[in-house]
């Protein structure tokens, strides 16, 4: 697992959005900018189950992520990643309340539909290069 530094760290602590980039079935790409966090050296996401990134992944858990200071697209960190857990349930409905507060201050997620199942996706860093 590569290690991130305290650049990239204060890049996932701020409220800057995290753009996941997965394979789709047929090869093509699939990017999407998402709500992110930091776990024990990890980096999480949540989404929905059945999303595209949420199917790719599963299929194929290498993933490319970058994250750009909001205030300054020269401060940036492109990763390497792949995905090692999958968590439903209570947990993931607790990340996306924080995440929701994170980003735009709104306890519980105020989006959440009951048809809906959320997933914590983690991803282990394997390369991470810094602008």
């Amino acid at each position: 697992m590569a290690e991130l530094s305290d650049k990239a760290k204060a890049l996932f602590e701020d409220p800057n959005l995290l753009c996941v980039g997965t394979v789709n079935s047929d090869g093509s790409p699939q990017v999407t900018p998402v709500w992110t966090a930091l776990d024990n050296g990890h980096i999480t996401f949540n989404t929905a189950v059945g999303r595209a990134k949420e199917r790719n992944l599963r299929r194929d858990p290498r993933v490319g992520l970058s994250i750009t200071a909001k205030d300054d697209p020269f401060k940036k960190v492109d990763i390497v990643g792949r995905v090692v857990d999958f968590i439903e349930g209570d947990e993931a409905y607790a990340q996306i309340d924080d995440l929701s507060e994170k980003y735009i201050g709104q306890r519980p997620y105020p989006w959440r539909r009951e048809s809906e199942q959320r997933v914590k996706v983690v991803i282990e860093p394997v390369r991470v290069h810094e602008m």
